[in-house]
């Protein structure tokens, strides 16, 4: 992540190919050594293509990928609201007899 964060921030900042040279150079600034294997693979990866073409298309792959947390929020949100609102209702009577304990004659401040 490091080297592609690296590569990003050059090519924002105008550098429309940044070398091996260039991302070491910005890790290096900041204290990061760079593995030379791994500079390498992702710039193979990346030569000859237009980084906002490959993000784009990362962006529809990653709209097409279902979470579970949305689905089942939105199947058992109706079933867990049945039971919510029969624990209100139990909490309800108690909250009653809370407040009426509370009336004994004196207050906080007396």
């Amino acid at each position: 992540m490091k080297y592609l964060a690296a590569y990003l921030l050059l090519t924002s900042a105008g550098n429309a190919s940044p070398s091996a040279e260039d991302i070491t150079a910005v890790l290096s600034s900041v204290g990061i050594e760079s593995e030379e294997d791994r500079l390498a693979s992702l710039l193979s990866e990346l030569e000859g293509k237009d980084i906002n073409e490959l993000i784009a298309a990362g962006s529809e792959k990653l709209a097409s990928v279902p979470t579970g947390g949305a689905v089942a929020a939105a199947a058992g949100g109706a079933a867990a609201a049945a039971p919510a609102e029969a624990a209100e209702e139990e909490a309800a009577p108690e909250e009653e007899k809370e407040e009426s304990d509370d009336d004994m004659g004196f207050g906080l401040f007396d």
